[in-house]
């Protein structure tokens, strides 16, 4: 690792980041007991963010994967790494994130080889009791989190750690070009990009050992069961009608989509809110549009099926975590949410590994790759404005299967790519 890291900048500006995370522990504090009364498993096993934790495992590999998204895209990462004899630790921030886990790898995690725990807070202390307790292999930071004292601390402790599947959005890079988040980046042992613009951006702000590796996301597991239910349900609830999913759909465009699906009478939605305390929310504003629709957790039992005859809908709303297979099945294409906030859209890789022609917002600065080459693929189309959004859903672009599977299997590979990387920068 290089002498000069940290510069003498970065030095002074790591002893203020650290008092202030001192000076706000309490105003964290109350921040999870506020969630937790709401979302109990933010203030379970406490201890752990401040570094204490049973029974640890030695060697293992540590995959840090704060929510829901960036779990999503290590699990088939950790499906190898399982498959080759590893031991994996998941770190996570959000209760999305350690859910996720706990569900993909229930049987992994009673057999002892996979351990999901939360990361620990922004303290020297921590990270140091969590290093010398787990001593892993290396650590694989999910997509970009950039968090001071876990890079400091793994350099301290000679841990390798690596940023995977990352990204750099253009506007985070244009934000911290020259400034002392950018210039983190030199403390990473390396990193693992998706595309030959992303590595640029990665080397300009100082990054070392970049390897082109791909979207995991394009090698994730389907659940099958998630596709035998649609099949099952889909002829009766959609009964033939053009019909389209709107996944991950975030606060501030539920207006723009309730107008959408007033003026498609013919069509039939299924509507998938973003996070699930949104799931009431959204039902009210459906049922105030006087919008026929039905919630799943009223139609269908935990294995999918229908717990009595389908009432005859028009939007089916996706009250459910986990289940966006399913949800997908149903539809001939996907509209992605959050592309009509400037947060920006969420995934598109889903609907593509169902050969489901997808369509997007604006604002896909989130997701540049891959949305850019499915856009230019024409697998993938790009709306401006809400009227066009209409438009689209009333003729929608023409897009072969062949086209969507010809632009998935030039994506696909990631997982491979990057443990090869790894292994070259070990």
């Amino acid at each position: 690792m290089a002498d000069d890291f940290p510069p003498l900048k970065l030095r002074l500006a790591l002893i203020g980041y650290a008092i202030l995370w001192w000076v706000m522990l309490p105003v964290i504090l109350i921040y999870l007991w506020r969630r937790g009364r709401k979302d109990p498993d933010y203030i379970d096993h406490l201890s752990e963010r401040f570094g204490r934790y049973r029974n640890p495992h030695k060697s293992a590999v540590w995959v840090h994967a704060v929510s829901l998204g960036e779990m999503r895209s290590a699990t088939p990462l950790i499906r190898e790494l399982l498959a080759r004899g590893e031991h994996v630790i998941t770190t996570h921030f959000t209760p999305a994130g350690r859910r996720e886990a706990t569900r993909e790898f229930a049987g992994e995690i009673a057999a002892g080889t996979v351990r999901s725990i939360w990361v620990p807070f922004e303290y020297g202390f921590a990270y140091r009791r969590f290093l010398n307790a787990f001593t892993p292999k290396y650590g694989l930071v999910m997509e970009i989190e950039i968090w001071p004292r876990m890079i400091m601390a793994c350099r301290k402790h000679g841990t390798p750690l690596f940023m995977c599947n990352a990204q750099y959005p253009k506007k985070s890079y244009d934000k911290d070009k020259g400034g002392l988040r950018a210039a983190l980046l030199a403390g990473f042992a390396g990193g693992f990009v998706k595309s030959q613009g992303q590595k640029d951006r990665f080397a300009d702000a100082g990054m070392r050992n970049i390897a082109i590796t791909g979207e995991l996301r394009f090698d994730q597991p389907i659940p099958q069961h998630h596709l035998t239910a649609a099949a099952d349900l889909r002829p009766i609830l959609t009964q033939n009608r053009p019909t389209f999913t709107l996944t991950s759909v975030v606060e501030g465009e539920d207006a723009i989509y309730i107008d959408m699906i007033r003026n498609c009478p013919d069509a039939c939605f299924i509507y998938v809110p973003r996070a699930p305390e949104r799931f009431d929310e959204v039902a009210e504003m459906l049922r105030a549009a006087g919008i026929n629709f039905a919630r799943r957790s009223e139609l269908l039992d935990q294995n999918l099926a229908a717990t009595s005859p389908l009432p005859d809908i028009d939007v089916l709303l996706g009250d459910s975590m986990g289940e966006m297979y399913f949800y997908l099945g149903l539809c001939d294409q996907a509209i992605v949410g959050g592309g009509f906030v400037p947060k920006g859209a969420h995934n598109v890789i889903e609907p593509l590994a169902l050969r489901k022609p997808v369509i997007v917002g604006p604002h896909i600065w989130t997701i540049e790759y891959p949305a850019t080459e499915a856009i230019a693929a024409g697998v993938c189309t790009l709306v401006d404005t809400p009227d066009a959004l209409q438009m689209t859903i009333q003729s929608p672009p023409k897009v072969t299967e062949a086209q969507i599977t010809a632009f998935y299997d030039a994506h696909a590979g990631g997982v491979l790519r990057t443990l090869a990387a790894i292994e070259d920068m070990r």
